[in-house]
């Protein structure tokens, strides 16, 4: 009921400080120990997805806390899971501000933050510090100066030292922010990388006796073949699961829109037709060989289960909890477990 208040006092403020002040009243809340009332009081309603008990559908999505420093103020909100990152392995400042601008006549978000963050190292200690113990979510990436030939180090460095605290770690590829990243998902680039990834993964398995799913986020702005190898060189490298998607570079939804014109990744209920139908068609490819996370323009019940309807077995949330608030985690749960039983219904008959 508040956070209409809320987002319109907050809107006064630039996108990038508004969500800098968001944060940092949440871990405040958190630390003196009231961040609990702001909870969505989401039932207990397990899902097993790469071999992880989750322990309701709804995580928050990557990019709102890419340090980890607001781990346990987000945690007391409700949400069954939170990824954190991007993260790469050295600091960097991301690209020049304004970097990030709100498009609310289509409750839309433009960023072009550029991955930027304080080094793996620093978000390490941060998650050592956090009291959750809870589904966590590392997002690695590589640093903007390095070249795509040498990308695979980057993301093997962040592997290594996040392994141990991460429930899964995200290897993100889709971010169309820092130069060439989207190269990445595409013919020999992609199977290098996740040949060298999922090599690591398995070494560390083996030297830490305990396995760290991991998953891989792709671009809505695929056509269908790109589709079809994705989901094949996943499949065929083991990879645990896959998040579709990230934000999008096309513009038809908000054309005319101020700030619409913007560079940058557009998320929000804009991207919300094309991610989904990416959704449906990699579940397609899949064929149940692996899970998809569902995350793009989620800000309502029917939007949430519109993603399972098209084959995610999770959804994720980020610019739609910035225009709904808390609140959407309950609608997102409710909407999740609306579908789950229509699918489990509609099997039995």
């Amino acid at each position: 009921m508040l956070y209409p208040i809320l987002r319109s006092m907050l809107f006064k403020l630039s996108p990038e400080t508004a969500h800098e002040l968001t944060l940092e009243g949440l871990q405040a809340l958190s630390r003196i120990g009231v961040a609990g009332l702001l909870n969505q009081n989401v039932a207990y309603s397990p899902v097993d997805v790469m071999g992880i008990e989750f322990p309701n559908p709804v995580g928050l999505a990557a990019g709102l806390d890419k340090n980890g420093e607001c781990i346990d103020g987000l945690a007391a909100l409700g949400f069954g899971f939170i990824e954190i990152g991007t993260v790469t392995p050295r600091p960097q400042p991301g690209n020049p501000k304004p970097r990030m601008f709100r498009l609310p006549e289509a409750e839309g978000i433009i960023n072009r933050m550029g991955f930027n963050n304080k080094g793996v190292d620093f978000l390490v200690e941060q998650v050592k510090k956090a009291k959750f113990k809870g589904v966590l979510g590392i997002n690695i990436g590589k640093n903007f100066d390095t070249a795509v030939e040498d990308a695979n180090e980057d993301y093997v460095t962040c592997l290594r030292k996040v392994y141990d605290y991460a429930t899964y770690v995200t290897v993100n590829i889709s971010s169309p922010n820092t130069p060439g990243l989207r190269n990445l998902q595409m013919g020999d680039s992609l199977e290098s990388l996740i040949k060298a990834v999922k090599e690591e993964q398995t070494k560390l398995a083996a030297e830490k006796n305990r396995y760290v799913p991991i998953a891989v986020k792709i671009a809505p702005d695929m056509d269908d073949e790109a589709i079809e190898w994705v989901a094949k060189t996943l499949v065929k490298h083991k990879i645990d699961g896959v998040i579709a998607t990230n934000t999008t570079i096309a513009r038809e939804k908000v054309e005319g829109l101020e700030f619409g014109d913007e560079q940058g990744g557009l998320s929000g209920a804009p991207v919300f037709e094309s991610s989904t139908q990416v959704t449906e068609k990699l579940a397609k490819a899949l064929d149940g060989k692996l899970p998809i996370i569902g995350v793009g323009g989620i800000n309502s019940k029917e939007t949430a289960a519109a993603k399972i309807e098209a084959g995610a077995s999770l959804v994720q949330i980020y610019s739609g909890f910035v225009y709904e608030g808390p609140a959407l985690i309950k609608q997102a749960f409710e909407g999740v477990n609306e579908a789950r039983r229509a699918i489990v219904k509609a099997q039995g008959e």
